[in-house]
C-alpha cells in the first residue's frame, strides 16, 4: 500500500474569528463514524504535531480536528491577551465552522484549561477528556513549575523532546512568556466545578506537573468524573502512550470504562512500527522538517502538504498490511 493509497485523509484549513486565525488539521478514515468527532487542543507553545499518534487512532472512529492555536506552530500571533477564555473563543469558532454539535473535547496540559473554559460556557457539550491538567494551585510559582516540568521532561523520549523543541522555536520565547502568566494564574479546580460534561481525567504516573493529589482535588470538584492513571508515563502521555489514551477515550465514549483505574505501560505505549525501514524513517523526518520550515516561512500550503505526507507515512508504517 503506497502513501497515496492509505485509507486516511488529511486536510488543513484555517478558521478565522475576526482577525484571529486557528489552523485545523482534519483527519478522517474510510471506516469512521460520521456522527462522531474529536477536537484536540494541545498545551502552551506546542502544536497539533503532539497528536501524531493519537489522532490516527481516534480517526478510525470519527473525524479528528487537531488545532494549532493562535500564536503557536507558526500561526499568526493575536493582539488580544492570550487567556484561557480567549483560546476557548477560538475553539468555539472551530466548532461553529465545522458544525460540530457535540464532539469529544480532548485537552492536554494548558489545553485542559481551554477545554474547561469552553465546557463552562457550553452545557450542550457532553464529553470531555482532560489529560495531564495544569496548573497545580499548590505549586503555581513559575520557578517551581519550571522544576516540575523539568522533572517530568527527564522521563520523556528523545523524539518527543525534539518535537517539543521545534514547536517552542516556532512559538518564540516572547509569546511563550506572554501566555505563561495567564496559564499560571488560571484556577482550574474552581472552574471545573461549573462543568456538567462527563469528564475523564488522565495522568501519567511520573507527571510531576500534574500530581496525583492535584487530580484528587479535581476529581472531588468535578460533578461527573472518571479518573485514570497511566503507569510508566510522564506529562506528555498523549504522544508516547497514545495507544492507552485512545483506548480510554473510546471506552469512555462507549460508556464502558470503570470510574477509576490504572493502565499498565506496556498496554498504553506506542509500539514499534510494523513496516519501518530507513527509507520510511528519512521520509517521515523530511516531512516533519518540511512542515516546520513551511510554518516558519508562513507557507500554509506547504504546511498542509507536509502534514498529509507525514500522516500517511505513519499510517503505512503501523498498518497491519505492508
Amino acid at each position: 500500500m503506497s502513501e497515496d493509497d492509505a485509507p486516511i485523509d488529511v486536510s488543513v484549513e484555517h478558521v478565522h474569528n475576526g482577525d484571529v486565525v486557528t489552523r485545523v488539521t482534519r483527519m478522517t478514515t474510510d471506516g469512521g463514524d460520521a456522527a462522531t468527532a474529536f477536537v484536540l487542543v494541545a498545551g502552551i507553545g506546542v502544536a497539533a504535531t503532539y497528536f501524531e499518534f493519537l489522532a490516527p487512532l481516534l480517526a478510525r472512529r470519527g473525524a479528528v480536528y487537531a488545532l494549532d492555536l493562535p500564536g503557536f506552530a507558526g500561526v499568526r500571533r493575536p493582539d488580544e491577551a492570550p487567556t484561557a477564555a480567549f483560546f476557548a473563543d477560538q475553539v468555539e469558532a472551530v466548532l461553529d465552522r465545522f458544525d460540530l454539535r457535540d464532539p469529544v473535547l480532548i485537552g492536554h496540559s494548558m489545553g485542559t484549561q481551554v477545554v474547561t473554559e469552553l465546557l463552562v460556557r457550553r452545557a450542550d457539550l457532553s464529553r470531555s477528556v482532560l489529560v495531564s491538567p495544569v496548573v497545580n494551585e499548590a505549586e503555581s510559582a513559575p520557578l517551581l513549575q519550571g522544576v516540575r516540568f523539568a522533572q517530568s521532561a527527564a522521563r520523556e523520549s528523545f523524539h518527543l523532546a525534539m518535537t517539543a523543541l521545534s514547536a517552542y522555536i516556532l512559538c518564540g520565547m516572547v509569546y511563550f512568556l506572554t501566555v505563561l502568566p495567564h496559564m499560571l494564574r488560571y484556577r482550574i479546580t474552581d472552574r471545573v466545578r461549573l462543568v456538567t460534561a462527563r469528564t475523564l481525567l488522565i495522568r501519567g504516573e511520573f507527571d510531576r506537573s500534574s500530581p496525583r493529589r492535584f487530580h484528587s482535588r479535581l476529581a472531588d470538584a468535578l460533578p461527573d468524573v472518571w479518573r485514570w492513571e497511566m503507569k510508566g508515563a510522564a506529562h506528555s502521555i498523549i504522544n508516547g502512550h497514545a495507544v492507552g489514551v485512545a483506548k480510554l477515550v473510546l471506552r469512555h465514549l462507549d460508556d464502558d470504562l470503570p470510574r477509576r483505574g490504572q493502565m499498565p505501560s506496556d498496554e498504553a505505549e506506542v509500539p514499534p512500527a510494523r513496516h519501518a525501514d530507513i527509507r520510511m524513517f528519512v521520509a517521515a523526518l523530511a516531512s516533519r522538517v518540511a512542515e516546520w520550515i513551511s510554518a516558519l516561512r508562513g507557507d500554509e500550503r506547504g504546511v498542509g502538504r507536509a502534514k498529509s505526507e507525514h500522516a500517511k507515512l505513519l499510517w503505512r508504517a503501523y498498518s497491519p498490511r505492508g
